[in-house]
């Protein structure tokens, strides 16, 4: 029993004059493989399935495209031309819109405006802080108000 129990749970290895046990897979590896075998092999079998239905596809398709390849060449060009236009105008604006930022940044940079802008985005901040300061103060006396009114009525 002790052997068969060893031999099942532990492999025993001796190194020297000490004694190891490695352990074999665990459950959750067991379990791991035998529920992603099953994953696996279905999903081998689906790539077969659409493997061959490719492969007859093109046998069925490859006369009909020999037949209207007259047709079909122009208007793969004519496609092709058009989302190549498409695509280099998009690239043509960005390129524009970069080439203008990159210059409007080096003109403030050259007149020295930048600090100018700064200093009135910090005034600005400092307005916006001061605005709100104000209406709190307002709406807290607003409220003290209605509270004193409330305790005397």
């Amino acid at each position: 029993m002790a052997e068969r129990d060893r031999s099942y749970r532990f492999d025993q290895v001796v190194r020297g004059d000490r004694t190891n046990y490695q352990s074999g897979p665990s459950t959750t590896q067991v379990l791991t493989v035998l529920t992603l075998l099953p994953i696996g092999g279905t999903l081998l079998a689906l790539a077969g399935l659409t493997l061959t239905g490719t492969v007859i596809g093109l046998c069925v398709a490859t006369p009909l495209f020999v037949i209207f390849s007259p047709v079909l060449l122009p208007a793969a060009i004519a496609v092709f031309m058009a989302v190549a236009s498409f695509l280099s105008s998009g690239a043509f604006g960005l390129t524009g819109l970069s080439s203008l930022s990159y210059v409007f940044n080096r003109f403030r940079q050259a007149t020295g405006t930048e600090q100018l802008d700064a200093d009135r985005a910090k005034r600005g901040m400092q307005d916006m802080v001061g605005y709100v300061g104000q209406k709190t103060k307002e709406a807290g006396q607003t409220i003290e108000n209605k509270a004193h009114e409330g305790g005397r009525t």
